[in-house]
């Protein structure tokens, strides 16, 4: 008799499959809730969304559109309306002068970036990836049959690229720059001096910048964001900006994503959409449309709690013996450095010799959820996620601080 509950299969995966890893912060978020369903206090700092609901007038909008039957396929690449505000958004935050044709709308960011590298990407080709990365950078590019080619900036240039750190990266082969400002995991942003300084080199060895400004709209102290693709009409040309309503509106499970190519990549993406998901989610269009109009006020209310609380975890992350943590600027990561813990041993006998030690043994002897900075590169710190109450905060860097205190 077969047995239909057989572990073993006698179908193998393929190469591909079997050299991409799990997304780790999908990881860390799905064992904190099995641990909280088992009845375990854990707090969580592994998320990367806001913990604030979609605001009502956006889930008014969705209503709304499935109440009118606006519910089939629409064209693969998004709705004409939606294409519009999303060039209206460019024009009015950014003076950016794009087209509906220039758009195309997609089933989150990360959806558009994938689409984006397998437009782009031939086999062989190098896509420079600043160290510390969003942890599907890398993957996405060998997906794509790109070769990622990790280029490392630490805390001594606050995590971001530099002219003399770029230049040693580019090669013949050189074909992408991956920019992420602000970044996750570190919330670092980029200045328009510093940009300034880059722009000479991506022009003249003609690199695409696929600039990922998804938390644009979440900049703290005084900071600015500036998109490289208004610093000249060169550097426009050479840019694809990602972007979507998922962090800024709180919309992170309406999968809705979009970038600004030029038109012959906006094809090229939208038919490889076509023959993948095809439209993203209908109704959740018609409610991004309203969110992109009328959002503004949400955001700053947002913005006013995250800085709050970035500023109360920057400063209690900072007064524990053998952490320290660079101010971030933007999005809503903080990414301490752990380092000064590693050689020491925890309570129930773990060495701590890596982030992914640390994380570990966090998490089973304090309940206190983040995620290991090796899944973004940097193995000496790991990442705390501020889209969380106040309370929480205290509460679990009061754990994070009495579980380190008793490391030996």
């Amino acid at each position: 008799m077969n047995n239909t509950n057989s572990t073993t299969s006698v179908i193998k995966t393929s190469k591909l499959a079997n050299a991409i890893e799990p997304s780790i912060t999908m990881e860390i978020t799905s064992l904190a809730k099995s641990l909280r369903a088992s009845g375990q206090d854990v707090i969580g700092f592994g998320a990367g969304e806001p913990d604030f609901d979609t605001p009502e007038f956006i889930k008014e909008a969705a209503k709304k559109a499935i109440d009118e039957g606006k519910t089939k396929y629409t064209p693969a690449a998004g709705i004409q309306e939606l294409k519009q505000a999303i060039c209206d958004k460019f024009k009015t935050d950014q003076g950016l002068e794009y087209t509906p044709e220039n758009i195309v709308v997609s089933c989150g960011a990360k959806h558009t970036i994938y689409n984006l590298l397998l437009a782009l990407v031939d086999q062989g080709d190098e896509v420079l990836i600043p160290s510390p990365y969003w942890v599907s950078y890398p993957d996405q590019v060998r997906l794509a049959g790109g070769t990622p080619v990790i280029v490392e900036a630490d805390e001594s240039t606050a995590f971001k690229l530099t002219p003399s750190i770029l230049k040693a990266a580019i090669t013949p082969k050189t074909k992408i720059l991956m920019l992420n400002s602000p970044s996750n995991p570190t919330g670092m942003v980029y200045s328009r001096a510093e940009l300034n300084a880059l722009a000479p080199i991506l022009e003249e060895h003609n690199i695409t910048i696929l600039s990922d400004e998804i938390y644009e709209k979440l900049v703290y102290a005084g900071q600015e964001h500036v998109s490289i693709a208004t610093l000249s009409e060169s550097l426009k040309n050479q840019t694809i900006i990602i972007n979507g309503v998922s962090k800024a509106y709180s919309m992170t499970g309406w999968r809705i994503g979009y970038c600004a190519a030029p038109v012959n990549v906006a094809k090229g993406m939208s038919k490889i959409q076509s023959h993948s998901t095809s439209n993203p989610t209908t109704p959740s269009q018609w409610a991004s449309i309203e969110a992109l109009k009328h959002g503004e006020k949400d955001i700053e209310r947002m913005k006013v709690s995250f800085n709050e609380r970035r500023l109360k975890m920057v400063e209690l992350l900072n007064n524990i013996d053998g952490i320290s943590c660079v101010e971030p600027k933007g999005a809503f990561y903080a990414f301490p450095n752990i380092s000064g813990c590693f050689g020491k041993t925890s309570k129930t006998g773990i060495e701590i010799k890596s982030s992914k030690d640390f994380c570990s043994a966090l998490l089973q002897e304090a309940l206190v959820a983040c995620v290991p900075g090796i899944g973004f590169g940097e193995d000496t710190c790991i990442r705390f996620s501020y889209a969380t109450s106040m309370t929480d905060i205290e509460n679990g860097l009061k754990r994070l601080s009495d579980w380190v205190g008793t490391l030996k």
